[in-house]
């Protein structure tokens, strides 16, 4: 099969690469370095020219009010050349639980995006995981000052991302769902829990706080970003990747 992967250089796009390539998929990468820019157009025909399937990694260089435009002008840039080019499935990275936390503008920009897909001219397939467990201490770093860590007790269901790109590899792979997935790690934890759990396996001298309203996540609602029922769940836990990561 062909795929091509746009955001191919990225944390989640450079190892969905690598996993299609091993299953022997014939995969274009792409992304800025290569010549393709989605907010220009340019090299994006050339990047979906006989690909079955493209996959949407890109993600928004701002968390702030920016992410709308750039994830509507890249989207639409998107779907007109897939549209062309006649690929057969869209399969975009997403999020859990956006849809329930309005007041943050990054969900917001990515659930514009999702609509773009859902109304586009393309069959498509929309992934949605939870937060990343490689990403709870840039987490953590955003809400620190000095040896303290404020942290709500949002609860977070942290996945794997080798677990995430397994999903969107089968999303690629298989015929539209013209819907959701929603991909989770196994465990539901507070985040200041998943803080103290985190400076417990690896000790830096900082300790946690709770703060109720620090951070992005202290405008989140107490489960609105966990997995909803029927997600597919993935069974590394987040205390069973610390301990690997510290034995490595």
């Amino acid at each position: 099969m062909k795929i091509a992967v746009i955001g191919a250089g990225g944390f989640v796009g450079s190892r969905l690469v690598r996993k299609l390539r091993s299953e022997g998929h014939e995969v274009g990468a792409h992304d800025r370095s290569t010549g393709v820019d989605l907010l220009t157009g340019e090299g994006v025909p050339e990047a979906l020219a006989g690909a079955e399937v493209v996959v949407n990694t890109i993600d928004a260089p701002s968390f702030d009010e920016a992410a709308v435009p750039f994830f509507r002008t890249t989207t639409e840039t998107l779907l007109r050349a897939a549209e062309r080019a006649r690929v057969g499935n869209v399969v975009l990275l997403s999020i859990v639980g956006i849809d329930q936390v309005p007041e943050v503008e990054y969900y917001r920009a990515k659930l514009e995006q999702e609509r773009l897909v859902e109304a586009g001219p393309v069959p498509y397939t929309i992934v949605r995981a939870t937060q990343f467990m490689d990403f709870v201490e840039a987490i953590m770093s955003w809400t620190t000052s000095g040896d303290t860590v404020r942290l709500p007790t949002t609860r977070i269901q942290p996945v794997a991302v080798d677990e995430v790109v397994d999903t969107l590899a089968e999303a690629a792979t298989t015929p539209p769902r013209n819907g959701v997935v929603n991909v989770a790690g196994p465990d539901v934890i507070p985040l200041d829990d998943l803080g103290r759990l985190t400076l417990r396996v690896h000790p830096d001298g900082r300790d946690v706080v709770l703060d109720e309203d620090a951070g992005l996540f202290g405008q989140v609602p107490r489960d609105a970003v966990t997995a909803p029922p029927g997600s597919r769940l993935g069974t590394t836990s987040y205390e069973q990747w610390l301990q690997e990561r510290q034995d490595a």
